[in-house]
């Protein structure tokens, strides 16, 4: 190869790496593997001294999905809503990818209140697991926690 080639693909190399500011629309400059279906484990809350740490496998499930362009996640209590456990959570909107972050921007959620938020999240991907980790901030509900989830791959 000469060295005009070398230069030549050297440029191509870091125009295609260039970017235009923060894309909303889909994680075009971020790793693809975290599109697909996750299946919630667990989650750790940490507010102040106080941690909570909660088991998704037991009494309820949740599922994020993640497309191209948007993310959705359904939680809902494995007893049919029939007992004190009943709990249905629900929403979606978009997302960016950026190195290792994450983030949505809440459209749409059945808690009314939670919806046009964003939420920046570190994320981490080894081979079937994905754990995210973030600020949950909500100013207007009081809610100012740190939030850890760890979620499997449903194939």
């Amino acid at each position: 190869m000469s060295t005009l080639h070398v230069f030549i693909a050297g440029i191509a190399v870091l125009l295609n790496s260039c970017t235009t500011g923060e894309q909303r629309k889909g994680p075009e400059n971020g790793d693809p593997t975290i599109k697909g279906t996750w299946k919630l484990l667990s989650g750790t809350t940490i507010k102040d001294k106080d941690t909570v740490f909660t088991d998704y496998t037991k009494d309820q499930e949740m599922i994020k999905i993640i497309n191209d362009t948007h993310f959705a996640f359904l939680r809902h209590d494995l007893n049919q809503g029939k007992d004190s456990s009943a709990v249905f959570v629900s929403g979606g909107g978009t997302y960016s990818v950026k190195g290792n972050t994450y983030t949505e921007y809440l459209e749409y959620c059945n808690y009314r209140e939670w919806e046009n938020n964003s939420f920046e999240l570190e994320y981490r991907i080894n081979d079937d697991t994905l754990v995210t980790k973030g600020v949950e901030k909500v100013e207007t509900l009081g809610v100012d926690h740190i939030n850890i989830e760890k979620y499997v791959r449903l194939k």
